[in-house]
């Protein structure tokens, strides 16, 4: 979640590649808001010298965006963080610009020419060197993918989509999120993000992605223990509504549509698993 009133503002940064890594290079998409942060982030990935690049995350269908992508060499493939439209509408005018193939953890999304994202699959292509991390919890279907490094100058990094954002806390969809599995996705970025530069779907790079998660799993213990002491107060029935506003109280109530989300995947959790 962003400051409103960020919200519209031009950002320098959209229309142009801008390199992050050695191997990884961001295309903003000028689609702003409360939930995308200063727009979404697409992310190329290719080796220096390489003719071919691997795309993740389309992003929504804006022909601009998508016309800068395809402008940019060979897609060799392009690969799905999540269902979000924010990361997936542009896919088939995406598919249609550069016949790339699309692989991705639900089926909707994939082409016959691509395939499914696992945990633990690996691509080698465009010169770099890819591994997928299941790391549900934001949507069932959220993966990150870990870019290795090219030397001991260079760690690598983690592209962590919507389960760690650039800034802010990352909302749960209560259609599919789960808190069990996103603590647990944390800790997978703690172990296996450690010195490697974080890469999120939304909002600026960070510098070592188990530092972030491990303020991320923090926060969301502590929200935790916040929604635990409102129940004690307002009774263990309490409804989402009344929740939100004893725990985010000190929040802009702008902010509250996107805290019920959470509240409601807090609570499902509480009353599943106490």
């Amino acid at each position: 979640m962003t400051d409103p009133s960020d919200v519209g503002r031009a950002h320098p940064a959209y229309g142009r590649l801008r390199q992050v890594t050695a191997t990884a290079a961001v295309l903003l998409c000028d689609n702003p808001g409360q939930m995308t942060l200063d727009g979404t982030n697409t992310w190329i990935l290719r080796a220096p010298g390489s003719d071919e690049l691997v795309v993740l995350d389309p992003g929504p269908d804006d022909p601009e965006h998508l016309a800068r992508i395809a402008a940019l060499g060979k897609v060799a493939l392009t690969l799905v963080s999540h269902r979000h439209g924010d990361h997936t509408d542009g896919l088939e005018r995406h598919r249609e610009l550069t016949g790339s193939p699309v692989y991705a953890v639900d089926p909707a999304f994939r082409t016959a020419d691509g395939g499914g994202l696992a945990h633990g699959q690996e691509f080698s292509v465009a010169g770099v060197e890819l591994e997928v991390l299941a790391t549900p919890g934001h949507t069932a279907d959220s993966v990150s993918v870990l870019l290795r490094g090219t030397g001991a100058d260079d760690p690598g990094a983690v592209l962590t989509a919507d389960t760690v954002l650039g800034r802010g806390t990352t909302v749960l969809d209560p259609q599919d999120g789960d808190l069990g599995d996103y603590l647990d996705s944390l800790d997978l970025l703690i172990d296996r993000g450690a010195g490697r530069m974080c890469l999120p779907g939304h909002g600026p790079e960070l510098p070592d992605t188990a530092a972030v998660a491990t303020h991320y799993r923090a926060h969301r213990r502590e929200r935790l223990d916040q929604v635990r002491a409102a129940l004690d107060t307002l009774g263990a029935d309490a409804d989402v509504a009344d929740v939100v506003a004893d725990v985010y109280r000190d929040v802009d109530p702008s902010l509250w549509g996107a805290a019920r989300w959470s509240v409601e995947v807090q609570l499902r959790y509480l009353r599943e698993r106490g």
